[in-house]
């Protein structure tokens, strides 16, 4: 389950069906360049960019990326009659058209991460962690742990962005996909859970950052 941000002012299974065909942990942000600030803080391993309904903006958002971070991969959905408007391949990665088959999008993402160095985005490692993100499978120096599904997705999240810290309503939005009715004190039970089921050799991997938040320890 790869880590996707999609751009777009529509239903994600509007701008390209064949995303819901994928095994993707997809977050969705308006097609304008004041969702750069988002994006960059998350991290995703490939931004793809809706062109197909307002190209003129997707390219304006599309460049900005690149001009502040031209290291994040970047798909472009495009129609047709839109190669010729602008030159997508000085601001995209790839291009993709909306009716493109899942096959199609499965392909064209791995050549993506390949260039970009990334794998195949489905082992996140965090020291002597290894999240498998297609089987929710975790080990700690190669023994399993017993994990909940939103105790892996928190760890998941974290282990993504190792040394960033996350506040607890931000770890909300994102883990829990919304103001959680049972607020922050959520945050603080599943990290409490975690710890104890990382144990002792590993609890200090998420970090407690006073009057902040959380953060996964950075190995660097």
């Amino acid at each position: 389950m790869a880590f996707l941000a999609l751009l777009a002012d529509r239903p994600p299974q509007t701008a390209l069906p064949a995303l819901a065909e994928l095994r993707v942990d997809l977050k969705l942000e308006p097609l304008a360049a004041s969702s750069l600030t988002h994006i960059l803080e998350l991290g995703p391993e490939c931004v793809v960019v809706d062109a197909a309904e307002n190209p003129g903006q997707a390219w304006s958002v599309l460049r900005e990326l690149r001009a502040r971070d031209a290291r994040i991969p970047t798909v472009v959905i495009a129609e047709r009659d839109q190669l010729e408007r602008f030159p997508w391949h000085e601001v995209a990665d790839d291009l993709l058209y909306p009716g493109a088959p899942a096959s199609e999008l499965r392909l064209r993402l791995a050549m993506v991460r390949t260039r970009a160095g990334t794998g195949d985005g489905s082992v996140i490692r965090l020291a002597s962690l290894a999240l498998d993100a297609d089987t929710y499978r975790v080990t700690a120096d190669g023994r399993p742990l017993d994990l909940t599904f939103k105790e892996f997705e928190l760890l998941r999240f974290l282990a993504s962005h190792p040394g960033r810290v996350y506040t607890r309503p931000a770890l909300l939005r994102e883990v829990w996909g919304y103001d959680f009715y049972g607020g922050t004190r959520t945050v603080d039970v599943h990290v409490r859970r975690l710890r104890a089921k990382l144990g002792p050799e590993h609890e200090h991997l998420i970090e407690t950052v006073r009057g902040v938040g959380y953060r996964a320890a950075d190995p660097g």
